[in-house]
């Protein structure tokens, strides 16, 4: 997915292992940044499972931590994804992860399939000041998280400064006062598009099957059923009010009910299969190329 070039101020970084991209009509300055980068690493300490020291690794074997401050949010979506997917969407799918080779040390070496736990709920427990494992899983919160953070970033950017603002996090796109054309890329050939969506606010969020492969087939969006990767769709494109929640359509479009999790979300898609034919919902304001 790429975006028009928009200007005058323009922030590139490098968090949660993706490439970030702020601008800004005016350029930011450094307390604003300092507050970007503040946010992220506070993100990144309570959720990545690729850092021994964060909260997430910290409670793997089972244990208890502080009620960490996005967990409502994301959970209770979750919750509603596991719902509208029949459990192909859970998250405890870490170990799943880790077994197919995409663990903490990026070994990409297949170690089988593994199936995550449905009754999620009952090893996950969220308190009102606590957040527990009962036993032994590893959390990812690939899903919703890095939506949620574009959000965060958009919100401590929006307390600060005025003027237009696009968050661009490598697929995971909001955008505030300012129109964009966006790209969205064909999974199997970066140089040309399936489409251009238009938007001038709200989120658009990417995922696909091209991104984060490994091995023999292997990719990083699991059916936390079977611990397969997914092999029906290729890619998904999801636009919603907020990146948390295009970011969760983007991935229940992989598995059957995506598109009624979409409707009840008020989002709009696109997705495509691995044959390369394409499908969008209803009202999709995408121009596509098909």
């Amino acid at each position: 997915m790429t975006s028009a070039a928009v200007a005058p101020g323009r922030w590139h970084f490098d968090a949660i292992g993706t490439s970030w991209r702020i601008d800004s009509e005016a350029p930011l300055r450094e307390p604003e940044r300092a507050a970007v980068s503040e946010v992220v690493e506070a993100f990144d300490q309570d959720w990545s499972r690729f850092r021994p020291d964060s909260t997430v690794s910290r409670i793997a074997a089972g244990g208890t931590a502080a009620a960490l401050p996005d967990a409502a949010a994301m959970l209770a979506l979750y919750d509603e994804l596991a719902e509208a997917t029949g459990g192909s969407v859970n998250p405890l799918v870490g170990d799943a992860l880790a077994r197919r080779g995409y663990d903490a040390s990026y070994t990409m070496r297949d170690r089988g399939a593994a199936v995550t736990p449905a009754d999620w709920r009952e090893i996950l427990e969220l308190s009102e000041n606590r957040l527990t494992l009962r036993s032994a899983a590893t959390i990812d919160v690939g899903a919703v998280g890095k939506g949620r953070l574009v959000d965060l970033v958009m919100g401590a950017l929006r307390q600060r400064v005025t003027g237009w603002l696009v968050v661009d996090a490598s697929g995971d796109l909001a955008l505030d006062g300012v129109q964009q054309r966006i790209a969205l890329e064909h999974p199997y050939d970066p140089s040309r598009a399936v489409g251009v969506w238009t938007l001038d606010s709200g989120a658009l969020c990417a995922s696909a099957t091209n991104r984060r492969v490994w091995g023999d087939g292997l990719h990083h969006v699991l059916d936390a059923r079977t611990g397969q990767p997914v092999r029906e769709y290729a890619a998904t494109w999801a636009v919603a009010a907020d990146a948390m929640t295009a970011d969760a359509v983007a991935t229940a479009l992989f598995f059957d009910g995506g598109p009624r999790f979409a409707d009840a979300r008020g989002a709009s898609w696109v997705r495509m299969r691995t044959d390369g034919s394409v499908e969008w919902s209803p009202h999709c304001e995408a121009e596509l190329f098909v």
